[in-house]
């Protein structure tokens, strides 16, 4: 009956409370019934005084509650409907009086808020620490007359037969509504959190609402709220209500109008209990259950700013600045197509001529007019390739090959060139098929990560930049995808370019052209082909993985990175092996082994796994030449696991098989450079993963992969400079372009805006503005970089041996 009639007497005075609210009025009500129940008022055999006291604002009570009275202070103050107060209760218990709790109830108007004191607030495994200081901001509804009185009541109580002193304070909070770019400077600790009220000003549609502190520590939580009671501002629930996120040092938070039927919302910012999420050390085990834990002085001093966001014209702006960057690409291909001379066998008038020159540039003893006819028909043959090797005349060439110490590309480029065109295909076929099935759950995962993000509020699942994270629509960070743009648009102008190259010599082959026949390197265009589509992959999944950046989801960012570096090393060996060059199935077989690796070596407890499949599983299956590759990545994981006999043995044995027992003096002076500086180069970053243990494996290993391509890029052309080769002015201008863009690439890169090895708290530590348009920031700007200088390496691979196009392949060498 008393509980009934606790409800009646409250809520018939009172309006309907909102539906997300019930559970927290209910609460706030039961404890208040349950509190006047206990102590005796209205139950039968038990008198309690209960005493009311008009009370003043900014006025210090000072007290004693027992068991056997209760003492209410009665509040009024005018509320404006242009105007709105913020009142704040501060309440102060002596320690020596912390064993006996004592419930404070402020009855509202539209709300009711409980707490009691000591405050005992749990952290991680259920610790609990008491507050004896608490101070809570009285929720503040609005108000619909243009002004009125408002009465609200604090009743204090307790169970306690022992007197308990306390102090009890109210007053009104200056500065409650935050200005537009006006810092405001506040404290808060977890008993004593902090918010405020934001305004949307007419025209400003969008706001980032930025906290900052000068200490890392305690870890706080800052949250963006609507206008509603009750606001959730203690560390157990504020994640139950709006949008919110750790933080340390920064932290900033990106609001749209939309979102706020009342355009306005709370600023609330609370300190945790406990430093665990920040990144903090963890305190250790109670002994007993019920043991309290001393928390120290957890007060933490902030400022909070609210700057407008940047409105739709800047969005146009960068938008446009993108599109125009990339377009530009496509004029200067076409200008320089237009005035580049048409090659020796684009056209018949040109067809003929390139002919006598690459015969003129042979003795005729060397070579007759018959054999240049012979070798025609062959290649126009419908030899099977495998098939080739069983006639008797190619194995005594075989012999022969065998026993020159310097071949030529005619050495290698002896099988059916539309079989090796169909071979090379495969790999653009492979990967379009692999861009397929590897693109729709990519982009199926990151739609419901975004949904999350959008439903739950978290904002510590994604890892922006959120000083310059700029939403669209239900995207959280559209800048950041749009920048990847550029990887899908210089890969198609690629792809484009490429086939006006393939059609070219298709039409020379159809001809007969001698040049396109027997002269310059085999055109084989199917590893072109895969490069540009892994180009524009490479894009479309960056895109997907900045929806929302995290460490589950970082292998989207890399796989196709992989890919590329791996089609450029065997495009680079296909120039002048054009025969002997791996299968796609292989090679696509041993790129996934090592994005599983990668997959591998940031999962815990794989150490011993990944040394075992390393040491003995990969040599029986691999070339010693790529088993060597795979054995420096091996030694990044020894910290993963410890090295035992069998492996050390495994080890040696490889030294005194491959270096000891076939040690002689170097046949090839060059190659062996390339094997020293390979050593050395990997070696070094073998050392250096051993000492500094990168927690960013994928990275580590993408690095790897691509200091070997340019060690080989560069091998590549040393070797043609010696050769006696020439580079054209067209990619000589884009390999020392593609080297300085690639430069400032990097520099950016390295800015590390964000990094998902950290706690989300401590990756908003190294978020910074906007630096270009004020809508892209710097990793936006490797993205732009970044694709222009895969596209200018693609574009020096495609042009760099141009200049042999009228040289016979028995004079170009084979390195």
């Amino acid at each position: 009956m008393v509980l009934r009639s606790c409800w009646k007497s409250r809520h018939k005075n009172s309006s309907r409370p909102a539906p997300r609210l019930i559970r927290a009025g209910l609460a706030a009500l039961f404890w208040l019934c349950v509190t006047q129940l206990a102590c005796g008022s209205g139950a039968v055999g038990e008198t309690k005084n209960v005493v009311q006291k008009d009370a003043e604002f900014d006025v210090t009570y000072n007290d004693t509650v027992t068991s056997e009275n209760q003492t209410i202070y009665a509040f009024n103050h005018t509320v404006s409907r242009n105007k709105t107060e913020g009142v704040r209760v501060r309440v102060d218990v002596s320690p020596q009086n912390l064993e006996s709790t004592i419930l404070f109830v402020v009855r509202q108007k539209q709300a009711v808020l409980s707490f009691q004191v000591p405050l005992i607030l749990r952290g991680l495994y259920q610790r609990k620490y008491p507050y004896n200081h608490v101070g809570r901001t009285l929720c503040q509804p609005p108000t619909r007359a243009a002004s009125e009185t408002q009465y609200f009541f604090v009743d204090v109580s307790t169970l306690s037969a022992q007197g308990t002193n306390y102090q009890l304070r109210v007053s009104r909070v200056e500065s409650f509504t935050l200005q537009t770019d006006k810092k405001f400077t506040f404290t808060a600790s977890p008993s004593q959190p902090q918010y405020f009220k934001y305004v949307f000003p007419d025209g400003v549609d969008t706001v980032i609402v930025k906290v900052n502190s000068d200490m890392n520590f305690p870890c706080s939580v800052m949250s963006i709220q609507d206008i509603q009671c009750p606001v959730y501002d203690l560390d157990n629930n504020v994640a139950f209500l709006g949008m919110y996120q750790t933080m340390t040092k920064k932290g900033a938070i990106t609001v749209q109008r939309k979102d706020f039927p009342r355009n306005s919302f709370y600023v609330v910012v609370v300190v945790k209990t406990e430093d665990e999420a920040c990144g903090g050390p963890l305190h250790f085990y109670p002994l007993r259950p019920d043991e309290l834990i001393d928390a120290g002085n957890r007060t933490k001093v902030l400022d909070v700013v609210v700057s407008p966001a940047i409105n739709s014209e800047v969005y146009v702006m960068g938008m446009l600045f993108c599109l125009g960057i990339f377009l530009s690409f496509y004029l200067l291909t076409l200008l320089v197509t237009c005035k580049t001379p048409a090659s020796p066998y684009e056209y018949g008038s040109f067809g003929e001529f390139g002919t006598l020159v690459c015969l003129s540039s042979l003795p005729p003893t060397e070579r007759s007019l018959d054999s240049v006819g012979r070798s025609r028909h062959e290649s126009l043959s419908s030899v099977e390739e495998d098939d080739y090797d069983t006639l008797e005349d190619i194995n005594s060439d075989k012999n022969i090959v065998r026993t020159k110490k310097f071949l030529c590309v005619s050495d290698l480029a002896r099988k059916d060139k539309r079989v090796l065109s169909k071979k090379y295909q495969i790999y653009f076929w492979n990967i379009a098929t692999i861009a397929v099935f590897y693109a729709l759950p990519v982009i199926q995962l990151v739609i419901t990560y975004q949904t999350v993000v959008n439903v739950t509020g978290n904002q510590d699942i994604c890892y922006y930049n959120f000083l310059c994270a700029h939403p669209l629509g239900a995207l959280s960070a559209f800048n950041n995808i749009l920048s990847n743009l550029g990887y899908v648009m210089l890969g198609l102008l690629f792809l484009l370019i490429v086939l006006k190259r393939d059609i070219v010599h298709n039409r020379a082959l159809v001809r007969n052209d001698l040049n396109a026949l027997e002269c310059g390197i085999p055109k084989h265009f199917g590893l072109f082909y895969a490069m540009g589509t892994a180009l524009m992959m490479e894009g479309l999944l960056s895109a997907c993985y900045h929806v929302c950046p995290n460490y589950t989801n970082f292998q989207f960012d890399t796989s196709f990175m992989y890919m590329i570096a791996g089609l450029c090393m065997l495009k680079l060996y296909q120039k002048r092996h054009p025969d002997i060059n791996a299968s796609a199935y292989t090679a696509y077989a041993c790129l996934a082994a090592v994005i599983f690796f990668s997959v591998l070596g940031v999962v815990p407890q794989s150490g011993i796994i990944f040394c075992l499949l390393f040491f003995w599983f990969l040599p029986h299956f691999m070339p010693d030449s790529l088993h060597f590759l795979f054995l420096i990545i091996s030694f990044l994981s020894v910290h993963f696991c410890v090295p035992d006999a069998g492996i050390l043995r495994r080890m040696l044995h490889i030294i005194y098989t491959d270096c000891i027992r076939q040690c002689s003096g170097p046949m090839y002076i060059d190659r062996m450079v390339l094997l020293v500086m390979g050593n050395i180069v990997n070696w070094s970053l073998a050392a250096y993963g051993l000492i500094e243990r990168p927690n960013d494996f994928a990275s580590y290993l993408l690095a790897i992969a691509i200091c070997n391509l340019l060690l080989y890029f560069a091998f590549y052309i040393i070797m043609k400079l010696r050769s006696g080769e020439r580079i054209k002015c067209l990619p000589l201008v884009c390999i020392l372009f593609t080297a300085v863009v690639w430069g400032f690439a990097l520099y950016f890169f390295f800015q590390g805006l964000s990094t998902w090895q950290k706690t989300p708290a401590e990756s908003r530590e190294h978020n910074r503005d906007c630096i270009l348009l004020f809508f892209f920031d710097d990793h936006d700007i490797w993205h732009f970089l970044s694709s222009i200088a895969m596209f200018g390496s693609f574009l020096v691979l495609l042009t760099m041996d141009d200049d042999l196009d009228t040289i016979q392949r028995d004079k170009i060498y084979v390195f």
